[in-house]
């Protein structure tokens, strides 16, 4: 490759680096100040309120996942820990398309299916963790 090409190259990974860096930050940050800690992060409005909506417990999760304690994450927001893998292999696919220089393309009727499907699960977690029967799913 000449250097036009891997300028060109590593121009095209500034966008996947930026992402995966301000994850790696956010996770570290996490790991650093525990979640668990009451207000340490500040208040969910939502759980405030009595209402758990499908991301609390994330933070939580992260944390627990950085302590290599995959239970206790589980425990803390499941759809969060399920949908993990998906993330992982989403950027994955992505960062190794813009390596390439052949972008990952996904069908738009393809990103519109697993738009609902995300949107669909995100609905049920919410609507179950609220419920007497779903209260093991609650943070």
């Amino acid at each position: 490759m000449d250097r036009a090409g891997a300028r060109t190259r590593w121009r095209r990974m500034v966008p996947p680096a930026a992402v995966i860096g301000g994850l790696g930050a956010a996770t570290i940050a996490l790991h650093l100040r525990d979640p668990h800690d009451q207000g340490s992060w500040g208040l969910c409005p939502s759980a405030a309120i009595g209402i758990y909506c499908p991301g609390c417990g994330g933070l939580r999760a992260v944390n627990d996942l950085t302590d290599l304690q995959l239970g206790a994450a589980a425990s803390s927001n499941l759809l969060f820990v399920l949908t993990l893998p998906f993330v992982i292999y989403a950027l994955a696919r992505w960062t190794y398309g813009r390596w390439t220089g052949e972008a990952w393309v996904v069908s738009e009727r393809r990103a519109v299916l697993l738009t609902a499907v995300l949107l669909a699960s995100m609905l049920l977690f919410a609507v179950a963790r609220n419920t007497a029967a779903g209260s093991w799913l609650a943070p």
